[in-house]
């Protein structure tokens, strides 16, 4: 009984929650609030459905960012990839801009984008690009050229030799790509939504300061954890099933699970 909570990971939260309660028993609640106390914050901000509203406002904006981005991004990836005259035009201005963080551009956004919707999104939609492209684009480097050759020596065009050799080979590096974006993409909308939002779990987590209540604060960091851990869970089903569509094996996601 012990081996199987221990393989299905039960232990480790089951861990963190006596750890965490036992860390709030030698602390102020107010400062650290235990388990229990998040629990009641939790069902105090579900009463007017303002939690999930938050949720609901923070993953649209997410989904909305991320899914642009690696659309963008992809072919883009690809392109790169597979033409050398492109990659050196372009590598280097992307070696250059993609360390500029995204929370750096949130006052620019905010100018070019207004303080509504539109700048979230493409906060979003940077932080996401330059991962999943580079991803992408190491992923259409690494293709054999033995295949490549070897389709075009039996008449495929190009087009059939991108679809038929080139894609499949890099779908394990897309979804690595979009999977460790989808984690900045959170990590972008926080910082967003605390400065120029009145809405969304960001704007909780900032609010909730001015209240001092912490357990509002940690229910939005749970909240925040379990969106990300259901997206990741999601979009490595996903990419397992898009693999094994593909018959392609052996590659792993973020973190170094297999897809």
């Amino acid at each position: 009984m012990i081996r199987k909570i221990y393989r299905t990971g039960a232990f480790t939260w089951i861990a963190g929650l006596l750890i965490w309660q036992a860390a709030a028993s030698l602390s102020d609640p107010d400062f650290l609030p235990g388990p229990y106390r998040t629990l009641q914050g939790a069902i105090e901000l579900s009463k007017d459905g303002s939690l999930f509203q938050y949720i609901g406002v923070s993953f649209l904006r997410v989904i909305s960012g991320w899914t642009l981005g690696s659309l963008i991004a992809i072919p883009l990836g690809i392109v790169m990839g597979r033409f050398k005259a492109v990659r050196t035009l372009t590598e280097p201005f992307l070696n250059f801009i993609r360390f500029i963080p995204p929370l750096a551009f949130i006052t620019l956004f905010m100018l070019w984008f207004g303080i509504g919707e539109k700048s979230k999104i493409a906060l979003i939609l940077y932080s996401t690009l330059f991962i999943v492209m580079l991803n992408t684009m190491s992923g259409a480097q690494l293709v054999e050229e033995d295949k490549v050759r070897s389709a075009r020596s039996m008449g495929a065009s190009e087009w059939q030799i991108l679809l038929h050799v080139v894609i499949p080979a890099t779908v394990p590096h897309m979804f690595t790509g979009i999977r460790l974006a989808m984690g900045t993409s959170f990590m972008a909308i926080i910082g967003a939504e605390m400065v120029s939002a009145n809405s969304g779990v960001g704007f909780m987590i900032w609010n909730s300061r001015l209240y001092f209540k912490t357990d509002w604060i940690f229910v939005g960091l749970l909240s925040l954890g379990a969106m990300g851990f259901a997206a990741d869970r999601l979009l490595g089903w996903l990419g397992g099933t898009a693999l094994r569509r593909y018959g392609i094996a052996g590659a792993t996601g973020a973190g170094g699970r297999r897809l």
